[in-house]
């Protein structure tokens, strides 16, 4: 079966984030928003057809995860990447960053630090210091156009003396902005250090259907017995079938202690209601949606390698690797920045100008200064008219 991923979509007053927001982030209406990562693509024909099928019933109230739901977890996480887990292993949650937040409010204490790698995906930081812990910064190197750990960095951190705690770690698996989809060696080797140290890790996996050709994305708790029982497991549809805005995401943790806490969390905050819509997305589409991801993978690659050749065209001074998983273009615009005296605000109004809205490097750290991101998730023809607002250098 062939899908289509060439119609436009009007999301103009749906009340979408991406588009309606366009004025106040970028100070015009008329940018094309490529900063969100959600896609102008339709969700799967079967996920649309569970939910009409569903809202046709006229009551919505108070809704039970049936057994289907967990067996489509379970299903899919073998299916897609050889991981076989128990259902009583499932915590069913409303998102992938509250279960971020709730990870760090279950697994450690006021006043400790909680490890991140940036640059990385900005909640990370945000539900650290919201919770009253601090960030311990793990920056990756930036080398050959992608992304490494530095854990021998990290080691030393650790052994400072007179410093907090530290006891957890939030892994972006794959990475959100880089595009890494780790290798097993490294994972392997980032699992050995957190069980030196004592840290749990919490392993943010919901971009790891999303992988290209020539990589395998591997659960980081998957590897071995004693790394599971020190493992948080987050994922979600969301990103895999664009249903992002129906909040319907769980967490695998295989450790029965890690997870009673987890769920006193859970409970405390009276968070066990779950979006019905979000449940029946789901089990369609981990059940029936896999002719679909098939071919938009495809399509999301195809418009990463035009998007890469468009930019090479028009701004050879920023380098764009190609990303191992996703459909976010991690730009290096540093060589651009440093020849035409652009700092960060500079550089993010220069693509403005040329009628891109972009996420701007620095939102994920420090670290990510000089780069900017860009989501390529529409279609085509609307992607390469996007850019050709840039105009080529001389």
């Amino acid at each position: 079966m062939n899908f289509n991923f060439d119609d436009p979509i009007d999301r103009i007053g749906t009340h979408s984030v991406k588009y309606d927001l366009r004025e106040a982030r970028f100070g015009r209406a008329d940018v094309t928003p490529l900063w969100v990562a959600d896609m102008d693509l339709a969700a799967p024909p079967c996920v649309r057809e569970a939910l009409a099928e569903r809202a046709a019933h006229p009551i919505y109230g108070y809704t039970l995860a049936d057994d289907g739901v967990y067996r489509s977890i379970i299903d899919w996480q073998w299916r897609r990447h050889g991981w076989r887990i128990e259902r009583e292993w499932i915590v069913l949650l409303q998102g992938v960053v509250p279960g971020l937040g709730l990870s760090v409010q279950a697994l450690s204490a006021p006043g400790e630090r909680v490890i991140i790698q940036p640059p990385v995906y900005h909640p990370f930081k945000q539900v650290i210091e919201a919770n009253g812990r601090h960030v311990l910064s793990n920056p990756l190197a930036w080398h050959e156009g992608r992304h490494r750990m530095q854990l021998d960095l990290l080691d030393a951190a650790l052994t400072e003396p007179d410093t907090p705690d530290t006891r957890l770690m939030l892994l972006c698996s794959p990475h959100n902005p880089g595009g890494r989809v780790w290798s097993r060696h490294e994972l392997e080797a980032l699992g050995e250090f957190c069980l030196r140290h004592g840290i749990t890790i919490v392993s943010d996996e919901i971009h790891a259907d999303l992988v290209f050709p020539g990589h395998r994305h591997q659960p980081i708790a998957s590897l071995a017995p004693e790394i599971a029982a020190r493992t948080v497991t987050l994922s979600s549809p969301g990103k895999t079938f664009n249903t992002p805005g129906l909040n319907s995401a769980y967490a695998i943790i295989p450790n029965p202690a890690l997870r009673r806490r987890y769920q006193h969390a859970v409970q405390a905050l009276h968070l066990d209601p779950l979006n019905l819509f979000g449940l029946t997305a789901m089990k369609a589409a981990y059940a029936h949606g896999e002719p679909w991801l098939t071919d938009l993978l495809a399509t999301l690659r195809g418009n990463l390698e035009q998007a890469r050749a468009s930019l090479a065209r028009r701004l050879p001074e920023v380098h764009a690797p190609m990303p191992e998983a996703g459909y976010l273009l991690w730009m290096d615009c540093r060589e651009r920045a440093v020849r035409r005296g652009l700092d960060d605000a500079a550089l993010h109004r220069f693509f403005i100008d040329a009628g891109l809205g972009l996420s701007p490097g620095v939102q994920f750290g420090e670290e990510g200064s000089g780069f900017m991101r860009m989501n390529v998730a529409l279609p085509r023809d609307a992607l390469l008219k996007a850019l050709d607002g840039l105009k080529a250098t001389d």
